[in-house]
């Protein structure tokens, strides 16, 4: 007997060993190719070619010379590639439709190989037509030297109201090749069970996000907002390049009246239809600004080639352009409250002086308002025309970045009280609050600015609140940052009525190299969050939330087993089954939670040694089952 006992134990620790070995390998080890991976159902489109079938693709336009083939001059594998040849402009090129394929909100994952003959550079890039028949690109990914290159899983999702969704490639004017394209749904993930920031931060200000429309596509974005922000901030749709209606401007300049601008919200419907139906409040962003304000704006009958037009017809364009703004949003969204808005953004430089003219195109120091008036002399109006058409109750607000900037920050108060001087135009300042790497500003300085503003006597809101951060070994740090200027704004908060930070997952982010934002691209909480609300509120213990498999989820999925569910108790993978498996289902989950992820009956089985909580002591309990020293009949083991 004692031999057959010195078998098991070898047994044993041979299971234990090789156990610990591949979880913690799994664990560690970096992520497979999704294309290696991709479940077949989750393939919406894949081709290398070898069929010789280009059928799925198209060129984009009837201006399009591009010529379709298959094509043996290069290939990644096999013998065929896709080849766009005989282009004549840089945005000819091979498209691909995606709205016919997938529903609204579905997030797809864009992989394959491109290559540019003769070193042309090549780019990934989105086009949509919006509800009014207006087209929209954006550049997704550009790639860049000779030979082949890889666009791995480029996410791409398209919102309800938009159609004729295409991803494409284009630059140069050389034949483009295509090859080992992929595109498939990306897992769907939902918030954590934690505590509101919105709840956590009422008694103090609104809490809110900015968004695009591409970002609130999926449904678990909306999910993440509604839990989390009680404001929305459109982050370009209501940007002046977005809503002023070029084609209706033409229109209106040949029968001779070029000082109506018109405006069509289209491009914010569905943020805008989402804020509606949720009752999430709207700070409008941005009225007047130097930069995404198209340039034929300020040119003569609105011919961006044109003469600039004079002071006096850009105050007839200001005052009709914010007036159409307000009563488009007054009309189509009588409910939704906008109770905020900034009028102006960004016309003081760091050193303190204004912008100088000239045209967007010639550098961000530059400002075609101050090409036309001079001076920031534009700024008073601006506010008088607002305060005059705005929906009651929306305050308005001067908005700039690097407020905190020791020059800068003295002359944006100088500025709101000499438009203040004889009247209320400026109801607040908005800081924008882009915070830079290596702590800066500190914190310190950071309140020496907001105490300034506070001192002005006007409303504060926080507008654009990021902090960039080298890596993700830095989120600690980032997490006391995030602290040290929460707690400043909770210290001034009967002087900030809004919080509002740019955007809402690290990967959606315009800085998402440097993982600006406090979640992570599956909505899970980074530390930056439980250091923002550590002290204000009792946080719940987060519950495991899981991926879904499809992107046809659409609501939230977490669920707490009840303590009297019926255990199995050692079947952590939920297989019927009670071996390595198991254990090595319950080491990866020790080792990264969010990867690995155990469902609510699965943590129960789990937890079998006898003492409450998974621990790597149920593993060894599971293999001690596995290798017959224990039965099944024993767990949970005794205390």
């Amino acid at each position: 007997m004692k031999g057959n006992d010195g078998m098991k134990n070898k047994i044993f620790d041979r299971l234990i060993a090789g156990s610990i070995c591949a979880a913690m390998a799994l664990a560690a080890a970096p992520a497979v190719s999704a294309a290696d991976t991709a479940d077949d159902e989750d393939i919406v489109y894949f081709s290398d070619f070898e069929d010789q079938d280009v059928s799925a693709w198209d060129k984009r336009g009837d201006t399009d010379t591009t010529v379709l083939s298959a094509s043996t001059d290069n290939a990644v594998s096999g013998s065929y590639s896709l080849c766009a040849g005989e282009r004549s402009k840089s945005w000819n090129g091979p498209a691909f439709r995606i709205d016919d394929k997938v529903d609204p909100g579905t997030v797809l994952l864009i992989s394959g190989q491109v290559m540019g003959q003769y070193y042309t550079e090549a780019t990934l890039s989105l086009q949509y037509t919006d509800e009014s028949g207006n087209q929209h690109y954006e550049n997704l990914q550009k790639v860049n030297g000779s030979g082949w290159q890889s666009i791995e899983d480029v996410k791409v999702s398209y919102a309800e109201g938009q159609s004729e969704v295409f991803v494409y490639f284009e630059g140069g004017s050389n034949n483009l090749y295509v090859d080992d394209f992929m595109v498939k749904k990306a897992p769907v993930y939902h918030p954590e069970d934690i505590a509101g920031l919105k709840d956590v931060y009422r008694p103090y200000f609104k809490l809110g996000t900015a968004v695009t429309t591409k970002e609130l596509a999926p449904a678990s974005t909306k999910e993440l907002i509604l839990k989390h922000f009680n404001s929305i901030t459109a982050g370009n749709e209501l940007k002046p390049d977005a809503i002023l209606d070029e084609k209706a401007c033409l229109a209106l300049a040949e029968e001779g009246d070029d000082t109506n601008p018109q405006v069509n919200l289209a491009s914010a419907r569905s943020i805008l239809n989402f804020a509606r139906d949720n009752g999430l409040s709207v700070r409008g962003h941005v009225l007047i600004w130097h930069q995404q304000t198209p340039t034929w704006f300020f040119k003569e009958n609105y011919d961006a080639s044109g003469e600039w037009v004079s002071k006096e017809k850009m105050l007839t364009r200001m005052e009709n352009y914010i007036k159409n703004v307000f009563a488009a949003v007054e009309e189509e969204y009588p409910d939704v409250d906008f109770y905020a808005w900034d009028v102006v953004n960004e016309c003081i430089l760091d050193d303190g002086n204004a912008r100088q003219p000239g045209s967007q195109e010639e550098g961000s120091a530059k400002s075609p308002w101050v090409q036309i008036f001079g001076d920031n002399s534009f700024i008073k109006p601006a506010f008088e025309f607002a305060k005059k058409y705005a929906p009651e109750g929306c305050k308005l607000y001067y908005n700039d970045f690097n407020e905190y900037m020791p020059q800068k920050y003295p002359a944006i108060v100088s500025l709101v009280e000499e438009i203040n001087s004889d009247g209320h135009y400026i109801d607040g300042i908005g800081m924008q609050s882009h915070l830079g790497k290596d702590i800066f500003p500190a914190a310190n300085v950071y309140e020496k600015a907001l105490k300034a503003f506070v001192d002005t006597g006007l409303d504060i809101q926080v507008t654009e609140l990021d902090h960039m951060i080298s890596s993700p070994d830095n989120f600690e740090e980032q997490a006391q940052y995030y602290s040290d200027i929460m707690d400043i704004l909770v210290k001034y908060s009967d002087s900030i009525s809004a919080v509002v930070f740019w955007g809402t997952t690290d990967d959606q982010s315009w800085r998402a190299e440097q993982y600006p934002l406090l979640f992570n691209e599956d909505y899970t909480a980074k530390p930056a969050y439980y250091a923002i609300v550590d002290g204000l509120d009792v946080i719940p213990e987060p519950t495991t939330t899981t991926a879904a498999t499809t992107a046809e989820t659409t609501a939230a999925t977490t669920t707490t087993a009840s303590s009297d569910t019926a255990a199995n108790y050692g079947d952590a993978n939920e297989d019927s089954k009670i071996n390595m498996a198991d254990a090595v289902a319950v080491l990866q989950n020790l080792a990264n939670g969010t990867k690995y992820p155990l469902t609510p009956q699965g943590e129960i089985n789990a937890d079998c040694d006898g003492d409450t909580g998974i621990t790597g002591n149920d593993a060894i309990t599971i293999l001690r089952v596995e290798s017959g020293e224990i039965s099944q009949d024993t767990l949970p083991l005794a205390k």
